[in-house]
């Protein structure tokens, strides 16, 4: 691949060097702990509802953390360019403790689905100002590095944090798969309170563009309503569905940068490029599971396993590319496009009941290579082609785009499995889904392929 910005070695100890040890610690740890928290939850919840006689709301949990998270990372973009990463740094892990001590000691479904909602506003936080801290302590050249070890970060709870969280809650109880990890959090924010003193002082952004936080909470009201109407399906849900998707599109000509709706040249690709490849890769992952139970038997323990091998793949590809810092990241989002395109055509094969059910691992392992790979590039694009005054609107956008796009395509597998399909038949609509799924990802390979060949 072409190079656009330095073709020497890499230091192979940059992370680890005493500039970046701390910084690289205490990064991983936060991620790590955010990721055990969100691959343990959904194996608790169905015990903890039932617990607290909460059955009727099941998917509050997750839509209450979706609609904080949406707010607070707007509000994080703001903050980050007015003042810098620090005070979203040290707010965002404390209020994620705060959201796990609420949710891990509730006594009802109020006071839970709170704890919920601040782990969701923390997280949020956590996110733009992990990236502006990254943009403000590592070079151009390597941040490939640090991605790639966020990736990794991310396989540890992806493999075990299931099993785990499904031992500590028949072993234990489900409130220490939340208490459990106060304590790591507390260690991390001791940490990342010793990085942020080491910061530069912050001079304030003027002018740009600044995303406005009732736009965020129209936008997250927006994607709460197609998702329960998803969930869902009568007449009225079509209506409210209807509402929330108007009232979305009216949200993000705000919340986006400019072209991004259109795909415009630049900024603007790479934000439309983690809607798309990361709504395509998602609208996957929520459906594989079921797939490989309803259509080839597995069992439910059996079947989150390509998943898991999703995970490898991503972290093995994510490292291969932070192994090699002159590769043309513009070349690189290409390729994870071509990859992803290849591996959800996997998915629409093993929906059928006449495919092997173990093509669904190979798929798997292709598409979280090619996840890998361009889940990076994206995070590198976007600090690059971003004002240092923007940085923090243009982070907040590019998850902002991911979330929608994310829930947009989860929501039609929804639709299509009661349209033309069912939980117990689910081919038809997996097969309609795979068609939407893929065409998304050779979207992405047209318009990343519209770069000069050398960039």
């Amino acid at each position: 691949m072409a190079s656009t910005i330095d073709s020497t070695p890499r230091r192979r100890s940059v992370l680890w060097s005493a500039e970046h040890r701390l910084t690289t610690i205490a990064l991983l740890l936060v991620v790590t702990l955010v990721a055990f928290e969100n691959m343990g939850v959904a194996t608790a919840m169905p015990t903890l509802v039932a617990d607290l006689h909460g059955l009727s709301l099941y998917s509050w949990p997750f839509t209450t953390f979706l609609i904080a998270s949406v707010v607070a990372t707007v509000l994080s973009g703001r903050i980050g360019d007015r003042r810098g990463p620090a005070p979203a740094l040290l707010a965002g892990p404390m209020l994620f403790a705060a959201g796990l001590v609420v949710a891990g000691t509730a006594s009802g479904m109020p006071t839970f689905l709170l704890g919920r909602a601040l782990q969701g506003f923390g997280s949020g936080l956590l996110l733009v100002s992990v990236s502006l801290l990254i943009a403000l302590t590592f070079t151009d050249h390597e941040r490939p590095m640090i991605y790639a070890a966020n990736a990794a970060a991310w396989v540890l709870p992806a493999v075990i944090g299931p099993s785990v969280a499904g031992v500590v809650t028949v072993s234990v109880g489900w409130r220490w798969v939340f208490l459990g990890l106060v304590p790591l959090v507390a260690i991390g924010i001791l940490m990342l309170a010793v990085v942020i003193r080491r910061l530069p002082a912050h001079t304030p952004a003027t002018g740009g563009r600044r995303a406005s936080v009732p736009q965020a909470i129209i936008a997250a009201l927006g994607v709460a309503a197609l998702t329960w109407a998803a969930q869902h399906q009568s007449f009225v849900a079509l209506g409210y569905g209807t509402v929330g998707l108007i009232a979305l599109a009216y949200a993000l000509r705000t919340l986006l940068p400019a072209g991004t709706l259109t795909s415009r040249l630049g900024l603007p690709t790479v934000v439309a490029s983690r809607a798309l490849i990361a709504g395509a890769y998602a609208g996957m992952e929520a459906y594989l599971p079921l797939t490989m139970t309803a259509v080839h038997g597995y069992s439910p323990a059996l079947a989150g396993l390509p998943l898991t091998i999703t995970a490898l793949g991503w972290s093995a590809a994510s490292a291969a590319q932070g192994r090699y810092l002159n590769w043309s990241r513009e070349a690189s989002l290409r390729t994870g496009f071509w990859l992803v395109a290849a591996g959800l055509a996997g998915f629409g094969l093993v929906s059928q009941p006449w495919s092997p059910g173990w093509v669904a691992f190979a798929a798997c392992a292709v598409g979280g290579a090619g996840m890998g790979i361009a889940m990076p590039a994206i995070s590198v694009l976007l600090l690059r082609y971003s004002p240092e005054g923007e940085r923090g609107f243009n982070t907040s956008a590019m998850q902002l785009a991911d979330w929608v796009g994310s829930a947009l395509l989860i929501g039609l597998g929804g639709v299509l499995l009661g349209v033309v399909g069912s939980v117990l038949d689910p081919s038809p609509a997996m097969a309609l889904l795979t068609v939407a799924l893929v065409a998304l990802a050779l979207a992405g390979v047209r318009l990343t392929g519209r770069w000069p060949s050398k960039v």
